[in-house]
């Protein structure tokens, strides 16, 4: 193929206005197609060929999104891409879009064969590696690994879409997100009493969830498989506003017990259990890793170190 061809990306809130640096394209000898995904009459050109005579010869394609594919086997090949000016959520609709022709027949092996629970594992991953991401501060890394998490909401969502019995699809989801943060700021979008702190949106947030969702228990709707001081804190916090006495709480001298003690009674004083354990840990590693670097600046192997040696190499 030439590189001559070209791919005309118009804008999905407006689609029937193309991009003005388009229009040289439109005017030249190339033959102009319009792809699957967008209207021939619109532009009163012919609809697109197969991808494979796309690719025969120079031609300009009108498509709404790059996963298109005809689109996609142009821009593969090194077609120049025209655009339009992005519209605020374009960009999500296109990772659907590409989310869909990855699990669609054609698409990719791995892709088609996953299931809600094999892809279990990188929600957690990439959650973490996101959570990393912020406590460093790197904002390069903190764009990449939403990306990463929006991936795996993308391909549950696209996976639930499959199901025999109760299918469902990306805009459900985005659609009961909608409804839930409508209908739990009444004061933003409706006509109740404004809310002037964040303290006092918490409780009604919680409030608007218990009426919604009609739990006969405070402790309805925690994460039982969250990282235990967060499930330990976030247990303290619903009872605290429940008013059980810390007294009642699990007692003795076992470390368990202990360990829930603390990271519960830290949530009610407004401390962040996880995040705290969290960061005296990777404090801990840094101390780690210095002391072994200051080892071995003296020819000493830190696997032979004994407790005086660590003492000693102990950073102060």
């Amino acid at each position: 193929m030439s590189p001559q061809s070209t791919v005309v990306l118009i804008a999905r809130g407006a689609p029937s206005v193309l991009p003005a640096a388009a229009v040289p394209e439109l005017r030249g000898p190339r033959p102009v197609y319009a792809a699957s995904d967008a209207d021939p009459a619109e532009f009163g050109v012919e609809p697109a060929p197969d991808p494979e005579k796309l690719l025969a010869e120079p031609v300009v394609l009108i498509a709404a999104s790059p996963a298109e594919p005809g689109a996609a086997a142009l821009l593969s090949a090194g077609a120049r891409r025209v655009e339009s000016p992005r519209w605020p959520g374009s960009g999500l609709l296109e990772a659907a879009e590409v989310m869909d022709r990855l699990r669609s027949p054609g698409g990719c092996p791995w892709d088609a064969v996953q299931t809600h629970e094999s892809l279990r594992q990188y929600l957690v991953e990439e959650t973490y590696e996101l959570l990393d991401a912020i406590e460093q501060n790197d904002r390069a890394a903190l764009r990449e690994e939403l990306g990463d998490v929006l991936l795996q909401v993308l391909f549950h969502a696209r996976v639930a879409s499959e199901h025999a019995q109760d299918p469902f699809d990306i805009d459900e989801v985005a659609g009961e997100l909608v409804a839930k943060l409508v209908g739990r700021h009444p004061h933003v979008f409706a006509d109740a009493a404004r809310v002037h702190t964040a303290e006092h949106q918490e409780v009604k947030w919680e409030e608007l969830k218990q009426a919604e969702k009609r739990r006969e228990s405070i402790v309805d709707g925690v994460a039982l498989g969250q990282p235990a001081a967060a499930l330990a804190g976030k247990l303290g916090q619903r009872t605290g506003r429940a008013g059980i006495p810390f007294d009642l709480f699990p007692g003795g001298s076992e470390p368990a017990a202990q360990l829930f003690r603390v990271a519960a009674g830290a949530k009610r004083a407004g401390i962040d259990p996880e995040g705290e354990l969290r960061a005296v840990a990777k404090r801990f590693a840094g101390q780690v890793r210095a002391a072994e670097r200051a080892a071995r600046a003296d020819g000493l192997d830190p696997a032979t170190l004994e407790a005086e040696g660590w003492r000693r190499y102990w950073p102060r």
